[in-house]
């Protein structure tokens, strides 16, 4: 497993900090999808988002998969960990960032980001198929899921759910900022497809409400 990873400029000359955090995160630009589903962005919103990825990459304990598919059981492409609710997170940036977030998003949302789910992209092998986040109340209700990749680039793909429309395609890393909300996870999909290209280290930290999964 490799850690090459090549820094941004913006870690030369952005700190992390609860301040700057709370600050950019005003500037994020939103996209209207349709079928009431929408996506801010905000490119480099964490600062010293590389040191963060190195921290993360050696102390978080990640884990290895395998899950059911159709009759056979296959490792699932690529490293997890979860937080839940009451668990501290594994670093204080990421509890800084979340609480950014929730500054920012809670008159919309309408209560805090409760849970981390972080996964670790190894290299281009490792991918998640295309899904929503429709476990628990997001298959009902509008939520919103907030992504923060740490590390190289990778491709995130957006589609309509059950098919048509054109396919949207965001490249994130070095700490840029991705919120999915209303009802993306319902009506929308979402992928990080595998690349025969040479990809870097990736870590995707996804912060998401109570009973959203």
């Amino acid at each position: 497993m490799t850690d090459a990873l090549q820094a941004s400029l913006l870690d030369l000359c952005e700190q992390p900090g609860p301040g700057p955090l709370g600050s950019s995160v005003r500037s994020v630009r939103r996209a209207q999808l349709g079928r009431g589903a929408w996506i801010d962005l905000r490119p480099g919103w964490l600062g010293g988002a590389d040191e963060l990825f190195s921290r993360l990459r050696h102390a978080v304990p990640w884990r290895a998969e395998r899950r059911q598919m159709y009759d056979r059981v296959v490792a699932v492409p690529r490293l997890l960990c979860f937080y839940g609710e009451d668990q501290r997170l594994p670093d204080p940036v990421l509890e800084d960032a979340r609480q950014a977030l929730d500054a920012h998003y809670a008159g919309e949302l309408g209560e805090p980001f409760a849970t981390a789910g972080l996964c670790l992209y190894r290299d281009g092998r490792d991918s998640v198929a295309w899904h929503g986040d429709t476990i628990g109340r997001g298959s009902k209700h509008d939520t919103m899921v907030a992504i923060v990749s740490l590390g190289a680039p990778r491709a995130l793909l957006l589609r309509p759910a059950g098919g048509g429309g054109r396919t949207l395609r965001y490249e994130l890393g070095h700490g840029d900022l991705l919120v999915m909300g209303g009802s993306c996870q319902r009506t929308w999909q979402h992928a990080i497809p595998k690349t025969a290209r040479p990809a870097g280290p990736r870590i995707s930290v996804q912060f998401r409400p109570r009973g959203v999964r």
